[in-house]
């Protein structure tokens, strides 16, 4: 299973990559395997913010629902519009084209209580 280096990750299974004061969010490698196939994303199309560690959407695959959680703080710049009519596109590309929500990070320091990829490994068994 693939732990980018270049990510932060949550004990959730949620990953952000940050490009100086944006965020580019989605779900990990090792939760794709887990939920199996991915029907359906749900982020809701007027969400403008998302808190650190809370709800701000929900994944659907064949066998369950999962909540999607905030790794960070930050205003909503953009969501994956793509993903509505390709939700598999998680399945296969979760560290690329799978993206899920684009922010301008509010608070970088939260990203401090973030796992690295040594962490994350860990935390999944790796």
């Amino acid at each position: 299973m693939s732990v980018p280096a270049n990510l932060k990750y949550t004990k959730e299974h949620e990953w952000i990559l940050v490009e100086g004061n944006v965020g580019t969010i989605g779900i990990t490698d090792y939760a794709t395997s887990e939920l199996g196939d991915i029907v359906f994303i749900d982020i809701d199309a007027s969400l403008t913010e998302i808190a650190a560690g809370e709800k701000f959407g929900a994944i659907e695959a064949v066998k369950t629902v999962s909540e999607l959680y905030g790794p960070c703080s930050g205003k909503v710049l953009e969501i994956n519009a793509e993903l509505n009519s390709a939700p598999e596109t998680v399945n296969s590309d979760p560290y690329g084209k799978g993206w899920m929500v684009k922010i301008e990070i509010g608070n970088p320091a939260e990203l401090d209580s973030l796992l690295d990829s040594a962490a994350y490994s860990e935390l999944i068994g790796q």
